[in-house]
């Protein structure tokens, strides 16, 4: 509405920010409010199981050094990437329930791979957006107690983290940007097909994105949450950006696929996604730890097999991880160098 004031943010119209709220260009936003009653009403919601132990107790090193890159998948789109003697955690999500309070909203079934009280020194947060499941202010106000790291936001979420009543470190960017995070490592802010809410009244005030993280081994790309589209946020990763190191893209919270297609990804989406990507090592997340959506808790892993089975490509090309689960991954081989120097000059 035209008398709306965004309370986040003020700042000057652009490509994506009409002054009010930011939008993807030449994409039109359906009647999500009537599609949510509609979907809610479908009865086709498959039973979760009430809990789900971990396999595994996730450890890993303080630091890993030079090009190395470990990446640790702790639950939902919450990773621990720990590369150039830098540890980043993404989209940081440790309580109970992904909701504005602890006793109602999608409640987690699986524990964190690693517990926050367990995590090595983090340096930088990287938080995509402000819906529950990855803005998740207690896990902030921790982490801020703990490690006071650098949180790095789109445009207009920090006065929403303000709210964790905790002096964090908020930085805000605007797509395009670069912020470094020092011994070759930085975090570009880059788009993705989704969109923002966290209170009834403040839908799309804030901005919304995808990271690319430049590392001393080559890029690699946190999705966060999308929606696929015509794929050419994906391409334009792989165009500005040029060999990836590693992508980490969603695979759950897809069903109904007539409501949930544009902001949120299924598995074949996804591989779609790798291969707009050239096909770069990628770790599927986003999945198995609260039901947002109609699919079964193991849907996503079953269809992504599927889905990879389908193009004939290496199951170990585009993996799941357990909670706690790691994976190191090589420096790319060649031509990295002039991709970062490429990318910094267009920040």
């Amino acid at each position: 509405m035209a008398d709306q004031v965004n309370r986040y943010y003020q700042g000057p119209p652009s490509d994506h920010f009409d002054g009010t709220h930011f939008f993807i260009p030449g994409h039109t936003t359906a009647n999500c409010t009537s599609d949510f009653w509609k979907w809610k009403l479908n009865g086709e919601r498959r039973a979760w199981p009430r809990r789900v132990e971990n396999d595994m107790a996730g450890q890993v090193s303080n630091r890993v050094e030079g090009d190395g890159l470990t990446v640790t998948f702790i639950g939902h789109a919450t990773v621990l990437i720990q590369v150039g003697g830098v540890n980043i955690l993404t989209d940081p999500f440790f309580s109970k329930r992904a909701s504005p309070v602890q006793f109602a909203g999608p409640k987690r079934v699986r524990d964190p791979g690693i517990a926050l009280a367990d995590l090595p020194d983090i340096d930088a947060v990287l938080v995509s957006h402000n819906h529950y499941d990855h803005m998740d202010l207690p896990s902030l106000r921790r982490l801020h107690d703990r490690h006071e790291p650098r949180v790095i936001t789109p445009l207009g979420n920090g006065a929403i983290i303000a709210g964790s009543r905790r002096p964090v470190k908020v930085e805000e960017a605007d797509w395009g940007d670069r912020l470094d995070l020092g011994t070759g490592v930085a975090v570009h802010l880059t788009p993705s097909q989704h969109w923002s809410k966290r209170t009834l009244h403040d839908r799309n005030m804030a901005l919304w994105c995808a990271f690319v993280i430049e590392t001393p081994g080559g890029p690699v790309y946190f999705a966060a949450d999308t929606g696929y589209g015509e794929g050419a946020h994906f391409r334009q990763v792989r165009e500005r950006f040029g060999p990836l190191r590693q992508a980490i893209l969603p695979i759950g919270a897809y069903e109904p696929r007539w409501f949930m297609k544009t902001m949120h990804m299924n598995p074949e989406d996804a591989v779609r996604a790798y291969c707009d990507l050239g096909a770069p090592p990628s770790l599927g997340m986003h999945h198995g730890t609260i039901q947002l959506t109609d699919e079964a808790i193991d849907q996503p892993v079953t269809d992504l097999t599927c889905a990879l089975e389908e193009r004939d490509i290496e199951t170990a090309r585009f993996r799941t991880l357990e909670p706690g689960e790691s994976w190191s991954l090589p420096p790319l081989a060649q031509g990295h160098e002039n991709v970062i120097e490429h990318a910094a000059g267009q920040g």
